[in-house]
């Protein structure tokens, strides 16, 4: 049942987000994992549409914030405001206060205004004026940024994007792929007629199914391998947190349980090292003038870190 309704929801994403299968399988991994996600790309190429039609298919409270440089923390936590007919301060909450929030564009407000979805990203739960409100069950911060525009920009905090569980690319499509697009989304909003394919109840049925999956201590050896390996390479002056390797072994039981098993495999990790990984780390300023990137650094880290190789120990 699990595996049918997780096909139904690629299914009807695929009719969306053409030619993507990989990304949304990224998507779910985030979704059952009950991590954030960063899209990452080039304007136009559908970072938007893809976060729009994986809450569309939720059937869950979804918001969305535009960012921008005059966006305040009480624009998105909310406030308190004093009431003349009750002679006391009521709380009108702001849009953080959902199942499944877009933050669309988030690099195009300051830091500051960035950095009060810290908490909630971590802790699920916001704090205005000394109190305390909980976030609904599931809550996931879908986020979306250029990374190519500078002009109006500002760089997301170390600690922020530590606490996103996955940055994906999109990429350009295929020209078959572009044709299709021109043929599916030219006529009208491919969003119209989307249906919701899954409940909140559901959501959380998965995830607690995810946390079940089994990962052989063998596993769990190389994904802390793997994760402070990070902190040792030569050319990195900040290597991945504990917290990326806590990120990586909840995605990878996310994953494996999206393939139909029950347990994780050294793949599943291989796989999701650079999405989960790239984004935690730092190169030193030499090497990222000399055009060194994240991903070669990562990819350099699986070559060399061993993996388990007998599958009857996992």
């Amino acid at each position: 049942m699990l595996l049918k309704n997780i096909n139904k929801l690629k299914e009807n994403m695929a009719r969306i987000v053409i030619g993507k299968g990989e990304v949304t399988e990224l998507m779910l991994v985030g979704l059952l994992a009950d991590g954030h996600i960063l899209i990452e790309d080039v304007p136009g190429v559908g970072k938007t549409l893809m976060a729009k039609t994986l809450a569309a298919l939720l059937n869950c409270q979804f918001k969305r914030i535009q960012f921008t440089p005059d966006l305040t923390p009480t624009d998105i936590t909310g406030f308190f405001i004093y009431d003349r007919r009750t002679n006391d301060f009521i709380f009108r909450s702001g849009p953080v206060l959902t199942n499944i929030l877009l933050a669309d564009e988030i690099n195009r407000t300051v830091p500051r205004t960035q950095s009060s979805l810290l908490e909630a990203m971590e802790e699920r739960q916001i704090t205005v004026d000394g109190q305390t409100f909980s976030l609904p069950k599931p809550f996931l911060v879908l986020a979306t940024q250029n990374p190519i525009e500078q002009e109006g920009t500002f760089l997301l905090p170390e600690a922020q994007l530590d606490r996103f569980l996955i940055k994906i690319s999109i990429g350009y499509p295929t020209a078959g792929e572009e044709e299709e697009i021109l043929l599916t989304h030219g006529k009208e909003n491919p969003l119209v007629n989307l249906e919701p394919v899954l409940t909140t109840e559901e959501i959380l049925t998965w995830q607690d199914m995810a946390r079940q999956v089994e990962v052989h201590p063998s596993i769990q050896e190389y994904i802390v391998a793997l994760v402070r390996a990070t902190r040792s390479h030569q050319r990195v002056t900040l290597g991945a947190s504990p917290r990326a390797s806590l990120a990586l072994f909840k995605a990878s039981r996310a994953l494996a349980l999206l393939r139909g098993r029950q347990y994780v495999i050294p793949d599943d990790v291989k796989y999701l090292a650079e999405p989960v990984l790239t984004h935690r780390i730092i190169l030193k300023r030499e090497d990222h003038l000399r055009g060194f990137n994240a991903k070669e650094i990562i990819a350099e880290v699986l070559n060399t870190v061993a993996a388990p190789v007998k599958e009857g120990e996992i």
